[in-house]
């Protein structure tokens, strides 16, 4: 796979969600959006790239599927475009932060997205690894949904009921395409220890460690904030009753 290629389809996914950002903010926005519009064209940008992801990962394994056998040297052309793709839109999504919001604001996923450019970049590069790059990607299943519950919320929605039921579809895929996923690749990274150079090994486990914390962090935030609250307030109503 020539090295033209993949800045080809970087740079042109690069592009493409800039476009994208720019069609969201021709868009009609909810009032309650448009307090932070900035945030709301970035979520969305966010949305669509989980969306196509999700599917195309998907899809990956279904055209090749002799990759779920051999996650390091088994790929296609169409699996190999994908994490170009993915890479394209962790750089676009790094410089709209970086120019559009605080440093205090942004540090965790900044740094969360310096290591998923540095792992795929040294997938694509090398054409290596990149069957447990697209199982690394499974996890945009859940951003699906954990970008529409930012949408919701930004449009003033938390009280629907496509609110929670968004939410519980959130928790939901976040343990299997998530929590599972991840838990998935560190075992994998372990049990093929020798097979996997000490400078692969060592950013994909730096890197899963990273994700790892990460997630758990967030998945205790979304179950506080979807769930433990709300239990707690249904519970305050029933005693005041």
């Amino acid at each position: 796979m020539e090295l033209g290629s993949v800045i080809l389809t970087t740079g042109g996914s690069v592009g493409f969600f800039r476009l994208v950002n720019a069609g969201v903010a021709r868009l009609p926005a909810p009032e309650s959006a448009r307090r932070n519009a900035w945030k709301w064209r970035n979520i969305s940008a966010s949305f669509v790239h989980s969306s196509i992801t999700a599917v195309w990962a998907v899809l990956c394994f279904f055209v090749q599927p002799q990759m779920a056998e051999d996650l390091i040297e088994t790929y296609s052309v169409f699996s190999h475009a994908l994490v170009s793709f993915s890479i394209g839109y962790f750089i676009y999504d790094f410089f709209d932060m970086i120019l559009n919001q605080k440093l205090s604001q942004s540090w965790e996923l900044l740094f969360h997205h310096t290591v998923v450019i540095a792992c795929f970049g040294l997938s694509v590069v090398s054409c290596r690894y990149v069957g447990f790059a697209v199982v690394a990607l499974l996890v945009e299943i859940n951003s699906v949904f954990l970008h529409l519950r930012q949408i919701l919320r930004m449009a003033n929605m938390a009280a629907s009921t496509l609110y929670r039921v968004n939410s519980m579809v959130n928790l939901g895929t976040y343990v299997v395409f998530r929590i599972n996923t991840l838990a998935w690749m560190t075992r994998w990274l372990v049990l093929n220890r020798d097979k996997v150079p000490l400078l692969a090994y060592t950013l994909g486990s730096v890197g899963l460690a990273i994700m790892t914390a990460m997630n758990i962090v967030l998945f205790c935030r979304l179950l506080r904030s979807d769930f433990l609250k709300s239990s707690t307030r249904e519970a305050k109503k029933e005693k005041d009753m």
